[in-house]
């Protein structure tokens, strides 16, 4: 197996999947000779899957374990501090290596810790979560929340390796892994209707193809990411459902009367506002609105929004991280496979799109 360079792009050589994978990623570290492997996990992934994990690496590995809380709202520069000091007190150094296992907030918040500690270390990504193996972990994002708002803070680098074991989702709540769902979705939206076409029928009790349909999303974000992975033009179409969806998320985490919502239910709904400005901004088929809208209402329940509400999430708005000079920039779809980008909409067609959403 060749060396993977901290900077290489996340092309074919960097995705590893299941037994054989574990395989190239024993060898991967052991070529390396790491002077130290450090694994990080929360809670649920310590409990859930970390002696998987450790099952298939070899005995000549030694592995030092550390331990965040779990959610998105420890995605946070406690966190950070946290697991810098610990790095620090078990001498890890610039030839030490950390290895991510757990979702989207894991290899997030891991992949930031491992660029900035020491001035970056190498570090790779082992997705437990659906939203983090189609998402999440690729790319090369690495980032956490500045209060409520998400991902202020982050550098783009990365990981060496990705490893996709697919067992890891067996202990998956069903929520999370429609969360994930929705991301799959969105890159069917900006990308292939034939994709989309056939998730729309996906049976979330028989995951049967899962593993074939996370391979597709994959290599949808691989192909974006390697035209542009600074997000200068092509990769802001993989925000589709995020402007709307990244403040409604913000705003349920800041509120104490709502339940938080995940990370796919908030795009969920981005989603579908974001399908309504498109049909008044780019001529999307309302046919299609509808449709996607449909898709999206028998995966998660409604959620409703009062003038107060949407108020507050407006507001948010303003710090969405693809704004430029203050405009607030969306992607929309002329229809579905073809995005355009840093479009600007109006207030009243963004408050229209919430009534849509409400709608029967």
């Amino acid at each position: 197996m060749n060396k993977t360079s901290l900077n290489k792009k996340p092309n074919d050589s960097n995705f590893l999947f299941g037994n054989e994978g574990y395989k190239s990623l024993n060898e991967f570290i052991i070529n390396k000779n790491y002077s130290k492997v450090f694994v990080l996990v929360d809670n649920n992934t310590n409990k859930n899957c970390f002696s998987h994990f450790q099952n298939q690496i070899s005995s000549n590995i030694k592995l030092n374990k550390l331990l965040i809380k779990p959610g998105e709202v420890n995605k946070n520069i406690s966190s950070c501090l946290k697991i810098w000091g610990e790095l620090s007190n078990l001498s890890c150094d610039r030839n030490s290596v950390l290895i991510n296992l757990g979702g989207g907030v894991i290899t997030d918040i891991g992949g930031f810790i491992a660029s900035t500690f020491k001035r970056g270390i190498d570090f790779i990504n082992i997705p437990t979560s659906l939203l983090s193996m189609v998402d999440a972990s690729i790319g090369g994002k690495n980032g956490i929340d500045l209060g409520v708002l998400k991902n202020q803070i982050g550098v783009f680098k990365n990981p060496n390796l990705i490893l996709i074991d697919e067992l890891y989702l067996d202990s998956l709540p069903l929520n999370e892994f429609k969360s994930g769902f929705s991301e799959m979705l969105k890159h069917a939206l900006i990308s292939d209707i034939n994709y989309w076409e056939k998730l729309k029928y996906f049976d979330f009790y028989k995951k049967k193809e899962i593993l074939t349909l996370i391979k597709k999303s994959i290599e949808i974000k691989k192909d974006i990411v390697l035209k542009d992975p600074l997000e200068r033009n092509l990769r802001k179409t993989l925000n589709f459902g995020h402007t709307i969806g990244h403040a409604i998320e913000s705003y349920f985490m800041e509120s104490s009367k709502n339940e938080i919502l995940l990370h796919g239910e908030a795009i969920g709904i981005g989603m579908i506002i974001e399908s309504y400005l498109s049909h008044k901004y780019c001529n999307l088929n309302m046919t299609e609105v509808d449709d996607i809208k449909k898709v999206f209402n028998k995966i998660f329940q409604k959620v409703n929004f009062n003038n107060s509400i949407i108020e507050s999430i407006y507001d948010l708005l303003i710090y969405d991280k693809k704004n430029s000079y203050g405009k607030i920039n969306f992607v929309l779809i002329k229809r579905i496979g073809e995005p355009t980008i840093d479009l600007e909409v109006s207030k009243k067609a963004i408050i229209e799109g919430f009534d849509f959403y409400m709608e029967k």
